[in-house]
């Protein structure tokens, strides 16, 4: 590993670690005087998922953390289990840059800057759009599905929703009309479109991981919409799409996971 190598790895590390402390510190503190959630909540749609599944960032970053010590060499042993330093030079330094913008996009969210907001989402989006192509055009072995791709094709996941869930946010900011349709309506476009793009998306980069993150944000929405304390079945036609997409979905990661199983193994790389 060149010196060029580790500065990037070491950076991803401590971005890595700066955007823990900035979505920890939005909550401790909080930002502003007010939490990461509560915000969500003062921008009301039918669209948002129960609070409960906002717990998958705990295991977001505990997959991210096992990234982030395997890139600086980190469990490394054995035959057959040398790193591809080119992949993951690449990798970490898109992750570096998703990172920063994770953390920038924290201050404008509790700052109320919903549209600058959206364009960090979209900047993180498109980091992970490009981590993904990169790791499909790629064989990995064992340890990379595990330590490289499971990582961020659940970071992936979670995001794709989160940015439909922040345009969302952003269109009842600006006060959209939703040009005469109903907010059901334009919620069950919505839920459609993540099904869409979450099939799509898990069919091209093979990663089972990213469409059962999608199943748990839509299990969220349909939580949300049969709790008393949420929607209480006020709105039948959102909880049904969701329903009926968590279960499309359902079938898709099947059929992934089982071509993956059928995946011919990469050559064992040696040092």
């Amino acid at each position: 590993m060149t010196a060029r190598d580790g500065t990037t790895r070491i950076l991803a590390a401590l971005t890595f670690v700066v955007m823990v402390t900035v979505n920890a510190l939005a909550n401790i503190l909080p930002i502003n005087g007010i939490d990461t959630g509560a915000v969500s909540d003062s921008y009301p749609n039918l669209f948002a998922p129960t609070g409960l599944t906002f717990a998958i960032w705990g295991v977001i970053y505990a997959l991210l953390l096992a990234y982030t010590v395997y890139q600086l060499g980190g469990g490394r042993s054995g035959p057959g289990r040398a790193m591809n330093h080119a992949l993951l030079n690449r990798v970490s330094a898109i992750f570096a840059l998703s990172s920063v913008a994770n953390s920038v996009w924290i201050f404008s969210w509790h700052y109320r800057l919903i549209p600058v907001s959206v364009l960090l989402m979209l900047v993180i989006l498109v980091c992970l759009i490009m981590i993904m192509e990169t790791i499909r055009g790629e064989r990995l072995t064992g340890q990379e599905r595990l330590l490289v791709k499971l990582p961020f094709g659940v970071y992936f996941g979670w995001i794709t929703v989160a940015t439909i869930a922040n345009v969302t946010t952003l269109l009842v900011d600006l006060g959209w009309s939703g040009f005469g349709l109903s907010e059901t309506t334009w919620t069950v476009v919505m839920i459609i479109a993540g099904l869409v793009i979450g099939i799509a998306t898990m069919f091209r980069s093979r990663c089972a991981a990213y469409g059962l993150v999608v199943i748990w944000a839509y299990l969220g929405i349909v939580i949300k919409h049969s709790a008393a304390t949420g929607f209480a079945n006020q709105y039948p036609a959102v909880r049904l799409a969701a329903l009926v997409s968590m279960a499309l979905l359902a079938v898709g990661v099947v059929y992934v996971a089982l071509q993956s199983g059928r995946e011919p193994q990469p050559v064992v790389r040696r040092r």
